[in-house]
């Protein structure tokens, strides 16, 4: 599956990461559910973490269709809240 992290580019990961990313996902709307601010930052750290440890980095000049998009590192939780669907998703 293709990833692309906002403001960085974009990533191939096995499809097999993505059962461990929807947890963090759905750690992350919980948390920004609940206002937790330290908590998101934290859970936004770790699912940029692990998509770019499990992750391959495509070249720059490639832009494949990506499957997930995540927000930039230095989001915040209100902008994260604003791009996101009903679904929890940020369009593509």
């Amino acid at each position: 599956m293709i990833v692309r992290i906002m403001g960085e580019g974009q990533l191939d990961l096995a499809d097999s990461h993505f059962v461990a990313l929807n947890e963090l996902d759905d750690e992350l709307l919980a948390e920004m559910d609940n206002g937790d601010g330290p908590g998101f930052r934290r859970t936004l750290e770790a699912l940029l973490d692990a998509v770019r440890t499990w992750g391959a980095p495509l070249p720059d000049d490639s832009l494949e269709p990506s499957e997930l998009i995540l927000p930039a590192p230095d989001s915040t939780l209100e902008e994260v809240r604003a791009m996101l669907t009903e679904d929890g998703l940020i369009p593509g």
